[in-house]
């Protein structure tokens, strides 16, 4: 594995933990007298509470992790052959100035933009405040890719496509 981009997990955690304690707190006042009514309150809170306010963080799991390995460049559940993607595409991505956190989060809430590439991994647009990448493939596609760290991913594709 040459570079791999974890989406983090902080979020997904507290409220993990949050909706646990509460559970047990629930529990530990009704149980073992009103078991029937503690799991369906649980559910209830786990789909009405808990998915919703996870659903974001989980998709930017699914849609948005990025593996570079000595063949592949994975994004969500793409996989891109690394002999597909143009050199000097990406070298020319890494010398473009890197926006700041206000221009990443102007960028991506701008839904009236046009479409100028498509967005690899599977998601409906760059999720909010993350940056993006657009690469060429030696076909001519252009490949936008969310990322987090726009320095480090595209220091570890450069090396990656410069060796082959």
């Amino acid at each position: 594995m040459l570079y791999e981009e974890k989406i983090p997990k902080t979020w997904l955690a507290i409220t993990t933990v949050l909706y646990l304690v509460g559970i047990a707190a629930m529990g530990a006042g009704s149980l073992p007298d009103d078991i029937g009514l503690w799991l369906g309150l649980s559910a209830m809170f786990l789909v009405l509470i808990w998915v919703p306010f996870n659903a974001v963080p989980l998709s930017k799991y699914f849609f948005n992790r990025i593996r570079i390995d000595a063949q592949t460049l994975r994004v969500g559940r793409e996989r891109i052959p690394l002999a597909d993607l143009d050199p000097a595409g990406v070298h020319a991505a890494s010398r473009q100035a890197v926006p700041t956190a206000p221009q990443r989060y102007a960028t991506s809430l701008n839904t009236n933009a046009p479409v100028e590439a498509r967005l690899v991994g599977g998601g409906w647009s760059v999720p909010m405040g993350m940056d993006s990448v657009v690469l060429t493939t030696r076909r001519g596609e252009a490949l936008t890719i969310a990322t987090r760290d726009r320095t480090a991913f595209l220091t570890a594709l450069g090396r990656a496509v410069g060796a082959r």
